[in-house]
């Protein structure tokens, strides 16, 4: 879900070979959400499943997706979340009684013969057998992956704001918050995409925001920018303060200036304390412990996973095996080792 503040984010299209040569810190989880999502079955809404009735539209995304963004000579780094923060439990609960009603309706528009796919792209869930296999398949695919102590998007932001990055990938604006200097969003879903419940298709392109460009559009601080992601709703309090929209939240950050003043003229109504969702994301929990090396695929450990444990199509997977590893030498790297340079 993420802090919705879309609105007023000044944003701009780009090619996604204008990201050629750059490294990219993604959500690994709202990737692996997006990819749940959207590969099913455009009537029944079930996933790609192997015959042991495992769910695998997740590997399949993550493949094939992986390899059009090393095509565009991007250097893709995966970051996986660790443990939510105690407050964020509410949230992960109203999440599920979501995920249960849309499986009820999916259920009632199947038995009339009415098309799913709408109710059941709510029901995605990342299990941990879900996640292991993301981090298998990028490992065989030679990927780095750096494992969140928490919030993965958080992690991927301070590793951007570390310089180790260009830029942090999420659909989700909360990276801004934290300090990411760069955010790329519809980087996993570019191309044509069918519009929910219409015959008709868009071309989705990746949007770069930059921190500096929306803090000076603004005229405020991330101390500010953090208070109007409070006030509209975060992961932590999804519902934000009633009656407070993006516009409304900046003109009130831009006049009370600080937390303590803004929170005298709104009414809080959360378990949660705004001065601990505030303080979580100026310094949100993470870790220098990660290693970013871009290694050659095991083309048959790839095969051995995907197509003996999973039953994907061989030819499929050894063509995609085969861009891969002509990706590495696209563009203006010259051999394939050059390509392997942090």
């Amino acid at each position: 879900m993420g802090v919705q503040i879309g609105s007023i984010i000044p944003k701009k299209e780009i090619e996604l070979e204008s990201l050629a040569g750059k490294k990219i810190a993604i959500d690994a989880y709202n990737a692996l959400y997006q990819f749940l999502s959207i590969i099913r079955d455009k009537m029944t809404g079930e996933p790609l499943k192997d015959s042991k009735g495992r769910v695998t539209s997740h590997l399949s995304g993550l493949f094939y997706r992986t390899i059009n963004l090393i095509e565009a000579g991007i250097k893709p780094i995966y970051v996986f979340d660790g443990k939510p923060p105690e407050f964020k439990k509410v949230t992960l609960e109203i999440r599920e009684e979501m995920k249960k009603e849309a499986e009820e309706k999916m259920k009632e528009a199947l038995e009339k013969g009415e098309e799913a796919i709408k109710y059941a792209q709510a029901t995605a869930r990342v299990t941990d057998e879900i996640v292991n296999d993301a981090k298998k398949l990028l490992e065989l695919m030679g990927i780095p992956i750096v494992q969140a102590p928490s919030e993965g998007e958080m992690q991927a932001a301070y590793i951007a704001k570390k310089g180790d990055a260009y830029a942090s990938a999420s659909q989700d604006y909360d990276s801004l918050l934290v300090g990411s200097p760069r955010l790329v969003r519809n980087l996993n879903i570019t191309g044509k995409r069918k519009l929910p419940n219409k015959e008709v298709y868009v071309e989705i392109k990746p949007e770069l925001i930059e921190l500096e460009e929306v803090l000076k559009t603004l005229g405020i601080t991330r101390e500010q920018l953090i208070i109007i992601g409070i006030l509209v709703g975060t992961d932590y309090n999804p519902e934000g303060v009633e009656g407070i929209g993006p516009k409304k939240a900046l003109k009130l950050v831009k006049e009370k200036k600080t937390l303590e003043n803004v929170l005298k003229e709104v009414k809080w109504k959360f378990d949660v304390k705004a001065e601990d969702i505030y303080n979580f994301f100026l310094n949100p929990p993470v870790t220098d412990n990660y290693k970013l090396e871009w290694k050659q695929p095991d083309e048959d450990g790839i095969i051995k996973f995907m197509v003996e444990e999973h039953d994907f199509s061989e030819d499929r997977v050894k063509n995609g095996i085969e861009k891969l590893k002509q990706a590495f030498t696209k563009s203006q790297q010259k051999t394939l080792g050059s390509w392997f340079v942090k």
